[in-house]
């Protein structure tokens, strides 16, 4: 019998896993996925500054706990596992390695120094599953680690310049992972430049109202169909008036094999059924997001910052609805996209039209219309082509896990690589750019304004959208191939953590004031005992629980560390 493979994918907003048959043929078997991140927190910041807070050892133990729970749900025999490889970001990986991760929190040597920090290198390894505490795999198991470029451009940046085979094209071209931590890289002449924005999870649906990644019953296309005109004729229809015009949301939702399938087609202002499609909604995902935004701007039922109907939100099918903070949490993820493109395009002295290719990785940038992409400004405006090419992460580790060779491979890549890294936390242009991109979504500044700051700046400005692209979808579904037994999806990767805080009143604000709905209170005789679901939480940056509560006995970490 032929030993097993394991392919993980350690991704900013959830895991991702394969097992995969070792012989001649490769086949995958089943593909399991986490629909959060098991730590609190929306992004790779909170994730880092929770690690922080808890200390590597304690983050180490969730993030061996949530591979576990993947291990599990693929439905293996574990004792014929012989290979594990993981591919993400350099943060992830470090924490799923239990090694040193204050370097990537903290710039500049001397902090480093005077912390006693001494950064580990993060090149390709192989080590056994025993060197990792609590991992529930055979001792002998490899876990193959591919490298780091550099600091936060990690695995999963390098492996999406691997698998679009960017690197050997004569052509300026950009990539990016439309995720909760998007990195991007721009090749120009030979040289790359990369960069990585915490965008959030809104562009994966989370941080939504109603949002939710991308799993059966998300809605992950809309198009606007107005009055007397049907599909695509509803481009290009406006008219001069400022009032929303009058017409339908027809919604697309994902099936259990994660296709799109027709959805109910509703009015906006009411919710009310047009047309009954095929499947119910349960939520929407960050590409029905940019969808509606791109459709609400058309129908004019969107006037940044506001949301032009009579109750201020967008209603969709089955009681599903989108906001005006929806809204705003979406801007804030687009706007750090396009801060980066425009940031990386100064650094590499390059306007933002003389972009040729434009390629979109991870789930959003799989399921999402490019199309619509290019309206919301998600793409630069005037690229040639557009490719959509999946989780590229997944699917290098899928490759590594299959021939060790590649991650040797992968390792002469980042080696050889002519690579220049912006630190977007660190760049002055980065900040003026998202400064004007936030007044742009929250504060509805002229995109006129917008364009005479960057001039102002003398930085790359922005244009509008000419011929439309070739659009190119090299597969179907961000994981193309699930597997012969097909998805399994885990809901409740998240960590329950009980506590009884000295001198609790029992008042349950600090349940009532968190906004993820992550706390319950339960009362044993004359003990109010919180659980948290650590998944749910907001993260040791929020704390509003702890605000909240009127004697001050609140502790978030002690409750998270429990």
């Amino acid at each position: 019998m032929t030993g097993l493979g394991i392919a993980l994918d350690l991704g900013t907003s959830g895991f991702r896993g394969q097992a995969i048959e070792l012989d001649a043929e490769g086949k995958i078997l089943c593909t399991a996925v986490t629909t959060r991140h098991p730590f609190p927190g929306a992004n790779v910041i909170d994730h880092l500054h929770f690690a922080l807070e808890v200390g590597i050892e304690k983050a180490n133990q969730v993030i061996v706990h949530a591979v576990n729970r993947v291990l599990d749900t693929l439905p293996v025999e574990k004792d014929r596992v012989v290979r594990l490889a993981v591919c993400g970001n350099p943060i992830q990986l470090s924490l799923f390695q239990g090694i040193e991760i204050r370097d990537l929190a903290y710039a500049g040597k001397r902090k480093l120094e005077a912390l006693g920090v001494i950064p580990p290198k993060r090149n390709a390894r192989i080590i056994k599953a025993v060197e990792i505490p609590g991992l529930a795999l055979p001792a002998h198991t490899e876990i193959l680690i591919p490298p780091a470029v550099r600091h936060e451009i990690g695995a999963d940046a390098l492996a999406m310049m691997i698998r679009t085979r960017m690197l050997e094209k004569d052509e300026i071209s950009i990539v990016t992972d439309y995720g909760t931590n998007a990195e991007m890289a721009l090749i120009v002449g030979g040289v790359v430049y990369t960069g990585s924005t915490a965008a959030g999870p809104a562009l994966e649906g989370q941080q939504i109202g109603d949002g939710i990644l991308a799993l059966p019953g998300a809605i992950s296309d809309v198009v606007f169909e107005p009055d007397g005109v049907a599909g695509d004729a509803a481009r290009g229809c406006l008219t001069g008036d400022d009032r929303p015009l009058k017409g339908r949301l027809k919604t697309f939702v994902l099936d259990h094999e994660m296709m799109p399938r027709p959805g109910d087609t509703v009015y906006p202002d009411s919710g009310r059924v047009s047309q009954t499609g095929q499947l119910r909604a349960v939520g929407i995902t960050g590409t029905g997001v940019v969808a509606l935004l791109s459709q609400g701007f058309k129908a004019r039922l969107i006037r940044i910052p506001r949301i032009n109907t009579l109750d201020m939100e967008i209603h969709l099918p089955d009681e599903l609805k989108f906001t005006e903070k929806d809204l705003l949490e979406a801007g804030k993820a687009i706007g750090a996209v396009r801060a980066g493109h425009v940031t990386l395009c100064n650094e590499a002295g390059i306007r933002l039209e003389d972009i040729e290719v434009a390629y979109m990785c991870g789930a959003s940038g799989t399921y999402v219309d490019a199309l619509k992409a290019l309206d919301v400004g998600m793409v630069p405006a005037r690229v040639k082509k557009i490719c959509q090419v999946g989780n590229t992460s997944l699917a290098m580790a899928g490759e590594v896990v299959k021939d060790v060779d590649n991650l040797w491979k992968m390792q002469d890549i980042a080696d050889n690589l002519r690579q220049n890294h912006c630190m977007f936390a660190e760049s002055k242009v980065f900040e003026k750019v998202y400064i004007l991109e936030l007044s742009y979504w929250t504060e509805g500044m002229p995109r006129q304004q917008y364009q005479k700051f960057l001039t102002k700046y003398g930085l790359p400005t922005l244009v509008e959208p000419g011929e439309a692209p070739e659009v190119i979808k090299t597969v179907e579904r961000d994981i193309p191939d699930l597997g012969v037994m097909g998805l399994k999806i885990i809901p409740d990767i998240g960590e329950k953590k009980t506590i009884a805080f000295e001198g609790c009143l029992g008042d349950a604000k600090c349940v009532l004031e968190c906004p993820e709905k992550a706390l319950q209170m339960k009362r044993r005789g004359d003990i109010y005992e919180i659980t948290l679901d650590m998944a749910l939480c907001n993260g040791v940056a929020c704390r509003r629980c702890e605000r909240a509560c009127e004697t001050k006995g609140f502790d978030l970490l002690s409750l998270l560390t429990c």
